[in-house]
C-alpha cells in the first residue's frame, strides 16, 4: 500500500496534466436599466438531481462538494452562501422598482480538505448558477435567464491557513466572490471577469 505522502505525490503529478482554463464569466446587464431597481428578495433553488458527497477525495465526481462548514445539510449550506452573496452584491440597488433575483444552482464544487492540506498550486472553487431578475410586484421577467460562472483559485496549504487566521475562511471567500460577481453583473463595481489556468475540477 502506498504511504499517504507518496499517494499525494502521485496524485499531484497525475493532476499536473489536467490543468484547465477556468473563468469568471457572465454578460453584464444594462446599468441604465438596473439603476431603476431596488432589491426586494433573493430566491435560490438547488435542484434535487444535483449530486453531493462527503468523500474527502481529490476530485469527487459530484455536483456539490462543500467541506467549509460542519457536517450538515450541504444543499441548504450552499444555498445560503449563494443567497448571501447575491444579497450583498445587490444591496446597492436604490431605484424605485422592487426586484426579485432568482438563482438556480448548477454546480458548487469547492475544494476538499485533502486538496487543501496536501496539494500546492492546485484547487479551484468551481461555482455555476443560472440567474434571472423579475419585477417583485407583477412577476414580469426583467432579464433573460443567464449562466454565471463564478470560478476562482482556491487557497491551499500555508496560504489557506493564513487566510483562515485572518477570518477569510472558504465560506467568506466564496460569499465575497459571488457578491463581487453580482454587483458587476448588475452594472456596478469592479469587473472581476477573467480566466486563469489551474489544476482542479
Amino acid at each position: 500500500m502506498l504511504k499517504p505522502a507518496l499517494l499525494a505525490l502521485g496524485l499531484a503529478l497525475g493532476l499536473s496534466g489536467c490543468a484547465s482554463t477556468w473563468e469568471t464569466a457572465y454578460e453584464q446587464l444594462d446599468p441604465a436599466q438596473t439603476a431603476g431597481w431596488r432589491l426586494a428578495a433573493v430566491e435560490v433553488a438547488v435542484p434535487d438531481d444535483l449530486t453531493t458527497s462527503e468523500a474527502n477525495s481529490y476530485m469527487p465526481n459530484v455536483d456539490i462538494v462543500w467541506h467549509g462548514e460542519p457536517a450538515g445539510d450541504r444543499r441548504a449550506q450552499v444555498a445560503a452562501i449563494l443567497e448571501e452573496g447575491i444579497e450583498r452584491g445587490a444591496a446597492g440597488l436604490k431605484g424605485k422598482t422592487g426586484v426579485r433575483i432568482v438563482a438556480t444552482l448548477d454546480r458548487f464544487h469547492a475544494i476538499t480538505p485533502v486538496v487543501r492540506q496536501r496539494l500546492q498550486n492546485s484547487g479551484v472553487h468551481n461555482i455555476h448558477y443560472t440567474v434571472q431578475v423579475f419585477d417583485a410586484r407583477s412577476g414580469a421577467a426583467l432579464s433573460q435567464p443567464q449562466l454565471v460562472k463564478a470560478e476562482f483559485p482556491a487557497l491551499v496549504g500555508r496560504a489557506g491557513d493564513e487566510a483562515d487566521a485572518k477570518g477569510l475562511t472558504q465560506r467568506v471567500q466564496i460569499v465575497n466572490q459571488i457578491a463581487a460577481v453580482t454587483q458587476n453583473w448588475l452594472g456596478r463595481g469592479t469587473d472581476p471577469r477573467g480566466s486563469f489556468q489551474r489544476r482542479g475540477r
